[in-house]
Formats: structure tokens, sequence, C-alpha cells
């Protein structure tokens, strides 16, 4: 007859294998995680996706190695990337097309994106003015800082809201990238200056996402999440910047035409005043005394002091 005690002693695990079981759980974790990564990389999608991103790293780091005259298709792709605000707000849509799970939402954020964006750009000196009679004509500096909060917003949302939150932003975002190519100094009067300035903002917008969508799972959502807070607040301390200047205001300029207050006897109320001369020597009938100026400024011998 066996004793209960014993019994349940022997089914009680021990500290030793539960320990070991957790270290087992870990490295299997490991693992896994090694062989999604391996699996992930292995795909068509990821290798595309690399093409496509060294397609965009490559020529502006070949170009910015070799000193020459940058062209205007040159120029343009730089633009886009000078534009740090919307780079942020693009790169956070690009977690957002990574987050997809199907392709067409990738195809609403991008479809939307110029949708917005080539019509402002062909038709620019047509809109443009209607838009500053408009009153979003007075709030137009607060396009950009707002398109970085949407995009924020967009990473915080799930997944059946972040599907019409991710194409709405990436509306705003298009919005204001067309502004800034319409208002620069090329403008959109040079096509290819134009022309490679969208492309750029296309490749942000895309490229980091197809990168990481091979790689796409519930472990996304924290750092995402995380992202979207960063360009929430990025957006509020560029917002508040444009209404508090960081620097109280200068000090009026004095007036050049008022006499110094610092020299002596020079604007002063009981400045001695110079003595009148005589009448000859404003007709010109006498010679100043000294003849060259030189004692001028001497004490008179009827001055008392």
């Amino acid at each position: 007859m066996t004793d209960p005690a014993r019994s349940s002693q022997a089914d009680r695990p021990s500290p030793v294998s539960s320990a070991s079981g957790d270290q087992q759980a870990v490295a299997a974790e490991n693992l896994s995680a090694t062989a999604r990564l391996r699996a992930g990389i292995a795909t068509r999608g990821f290798r595309l996706a690399a093409l496509l991103f060294l397609a965009g790293v490559l020529p502006v780091a070949l170009a910015l190695s070799i000193p020459h005259d940058f062209a205007f298709f040159e120029l343009g792709f730089l633009f886009t990337l000078s534009i740090y605000d919307l780079v942020l707000a693009m790169l956070g849509l690009s977690v957002v097309v990574g987050m997809a799970e199907d392709r067409r939402e990738i195809g609403w954020i991008a479809g939307v994106f110029l949708a917005v964006l080539l019509p402002m750009l062909v038709f620019f000196d047509t809109i443009f003015p209607v838009i500053l009679q408009s009153p979003l004509g007075e709030e137009l500096f607060l396009i950009a800082p707002v398109a970085v909060l949407l995009s924020g917003l967009a990473l915080w949302l799930p997944r059946r809201l972040r599907a019409v939150g991710a194409p709405l932003a990436s509306g705003v975002v298009g919005l204001s990238l067309s502004l800034f190519i319409g208002l620069d100094d090329f403008g959109i009067g040079i096509e290819e200056f134009a022309f490679t300035a969208v492309v750029g903002a296309l490749w942000i917008l895309l490229s980091p996402g197809l990168l990481l969508r091979p790689f796409r799972g519930p472990w996304l959502i924290i750092p995402a999440r995380i992202i979207g807070s960063w360009l929430v607040v990025i957006a509020i301390i560029v917002t508040v910047s444009l209404y508090v200047p960081f620097s109280p205001d200068a000090p009026p300029l004095p007036d050049p035409s008022a006499p110094d207050p610092g020299l002596p006897g020079i604007g002063t109320l009981d400045a001695p005043g110079m003595p009148p001369l005589d009448p000859a020597i404003e007709e010109g009938l006498e010679d100043a005394p000294g003849g060259d100026g030189s004692d001028l400024f001497l004490p008179r011998s009827d001055d008392a002091r």
C-alpha cells in the first residue's frame, strides 16, 4: 500500500526541474525568433524591398561622395529628405505599411497620398490662391505638425480604425508636401525637380515598411505605439514653438538722429552752447580765428572757465 504523502511529493515538480523548464522555454522562443528572422529574410518580398531600399540609398550616397554640380532631379530627391517633420510623418506611416495585413491597406495609403499630392502640383497656381483666401490660409504653417500628429495617432489605432486613419494621415502629408514643393524656389516650374521630390516621398513612405512586412506580428504593436507617442510629442513641441518664441523680444534700436547721451556735454540739458559766430565771419568778410581751425576750441579771454 502506497503512502499518499509520498505520491503527492513525487507528483509535485521540483524547483530544479521548473527552472530548467523555463530555460528551455526561453531557448525555444529565441530559436523560434531566429527561425522567423531567417524565414523573413528568405522571402521574395524582403529581397525586393531590400533592392528598393538600396535603389534609394546608394545613388544618394554616391552623389554626396563625388564633388559635382547637382542636377535638378538630384535636388528634388534631396529636397524631400530635408523636410524633417514630413520625413518623420512618412516614416510613421511606413510602420503602418509594415503592420498592414492586407495589401489593399498599402494601396489606400499610397493612393490617397498621390491623389492629394499630384493634383495640387499640377494645378498649384490655381488652387493655392483659393487656399490663401480660405480660413485655412492663415494657418498653413500648422499643416506639417498636424501631419506628424495624425501619423503618430494612426499607430495607436486598432486595425479596423487604422485602415481609415492611415490614409487620412497620408492625405494630409501629401497636402503639406505639395505646399513645400510648390512654394520652393524651384517650385513646380521644373518638372524634374517636382517628379523626383514625389519619387523620394514615395520611397520614404513605402521602403521601410516593405522591409518590415515579412516580420510583422503581435510583437510589433508595442514598438509601433512607442514610435507613435514620439511623433505626437514632436508634433506638440513643433506647434508650441510656432506660437511661443524661445528668445525674448529684442530691445528697440536707438534713433540714429538722436544725440548720444553717453558722451559728456552732448545731448544733456546743461551742455554749454557754442558761442555764436561773428556776422562778418558768417558773411565771409573775415576769416575764422586760426585759419586752419586749430584754435576754434581754445578758451576765449573773456571765458570765466
